[in-house]
């Protein structure tokens, strides 16, 4: 079967064979499960199990699609050469099934893509070509590379063996818990959802599929209602591995098939997932995986009195956006607090303000002067300052003792992410 003449759907024992074909631990694991019961107390839930994807060899599942795709391709076609379109986690999971079955790979990923996932792409033994600035135009690189140099493409999701080896994960979802009530699963382009969803729905299909995407990335929701699948040209979100802008006429396929309920969640809900992981459940998680928590978390999906599994399915959080998304948590949260203090530009007012500040046992992270603001009149100033707090009680209590001293006081509000 060639690349042009792919199935059209998946079903389990495309799954089966998958994992026949993951036979090595040292390319693909058994992840572990961790129970919490701080999600559990938070969500009304009976139990929360965290499927701990994240922790896989690459730091996501992808390596689970990769390697049933070159496998196949290899051992039953010859493939000795294979090409994919990626910004990070895909391109480490071909990376390394390629390496390991000794099949030559080369990753586009776009000019913006964190160097620390191109190095660890390089790092699995492949090539990588930094091309253009977003998915579309890695994609259509990689494409030409396929057809110019008779390289096999690994896509991402649009691919039945790409699935079907996705579908492994299902597989140990159920073995794992097999009375669970409901499964949250991310998606990007659906190739995830689309496997584990084909799964239980031979295995447990009283099992609810709940799908997750990031609002300002969703393309699920407007696909479901139109009836084909739908794209946006642009996304924006911290959920960078789901955010594909659109999947794929197979994936579409099997949400319609299999999956119960698809929700969306916003970029505030995901850092404040990524910053409770950390928390409560010691584990580092990249936007993409918080996203199935932050489902759980707020209003998306109602799992009380259920044992629900959330996926993380994947670790590789730039440190860089890491800093940015627990700052903005933090924010939200009044624990990072940004206050602009009206003064006249006199000695001792810093002084005076920090002493406030200093008595609540709040510590200041930065304090600076702004004088050049249109709006002040002449020999005022603000004091703008960014306190550690303990939460938002503590905040209110500094900001009320700033405004009883007769200084008019605000608190800045940070953008988005």
């Amino acid at each position: 079967m060639t690349d042009g003449e792919l199935q059209e759907t998946v079903e389990v024992e495309d799954v089966e064979r998958a994992m026949e074909r993951l036979d090595d631990p040292d390319v693909v694991r058994h992840t572990p499960t961790e129970p919490s019961t701080s999600f559990a107390r938070m969500t009304g839930a009976e139990s929360v199990v965290l499927k701990l994807e994240h922790l896989q060899w690459t730091g996501s599942f992808k390596t689970r699609g990769a390697y049933n795709k070159i496998k196949r391709a290899h051992d039953e076609e010859g493939v000795d050469e294979v090409v994919a379109a990626s910004a990070g986690n895909h391109a480490q999971g071909v990376a390394l099934a390629a390496t390991t079955l000794g099949v030559d790979a080369t990753i586009v990923m776009p000019r913006t893509a964190p160097q620390a996932k191109v190095e660890a792409t390089r790092g699995y033994g492949a090539t990588v070509e930094l091309v253009g600035q977003d998915f579309q135009e890695v994609m259509g690189h990689a494409t030409e590379l396929a057809e110019d140099e008779g390289m096999t493409l690994v896509h991402a999701f649009d691919d039945p063996d790409v699935v079907a080896g996705q579908g492994t994960l299902g597989v140990e979802m159920y073995e794992d818990l097999p009375s669970v009530d409901t499964v949250v699963v991310p998606i990007g382009g659906g190739g995830l959802i689309g496997g584990v969803a084909t799964v239980f729905a031979e295995l447990s299909p009283e099992t609810r599929i709940v799908g997750v995407q990031a609002a300002d990335a969703a393309t699920v929701p407007d696909s479901l209602d139109k009836g084909v699948p739908q794209t946006l040209d642009e996304v924006d979100t911290i959920a960078d591995g789901i955010a594909t802008g659109g999947i794929s006429d197979l994936t579409f396929g099997l949400i319609r098939d299999h999956v119960d309920e698809v929700v969306t969640v916003g970029d505030d809900e995901i850092a404040r997932s990524v910053l409770l992981l950390l928390e409560r459940a010691k584990q580092v998680v990249e936007g993409a995986g918080a996203a199935t928590v932050a489902a759980i978390l707020g209003d998306a999906v109602d799992v009380t009195d259920e044992t629900v599994m959330p996926v993380l399915s994947g670790g590789n959080l730039d440190m860089t956006m890491l800093q940015t998304t627990l700052v903005h948590a933090l924010t939200a949260r009044r624990q990072l607090l940004h206050l602009e203090v009206l003064i006249d530009d006199v000695p001792g007012r810093m002084a005076e303000i920090s002493g406030v500040i200093a008595e609540h046992g709040a510590n200041i992270r930065t304090v600076r002067h702004d004088r050049a603001v249109e709006d002040l009149d002449v020999g005022e100033a603000y004091l703008v300052f960014e306190i550690e707090t303990s939460g938002a009680t503590h905040a209110r209590r500094i900001v009320t003792s700033i405004a009883d001293r007769g200084y008019n006081v605000t608190r800045v509000n940070r953008e988005r992410l």
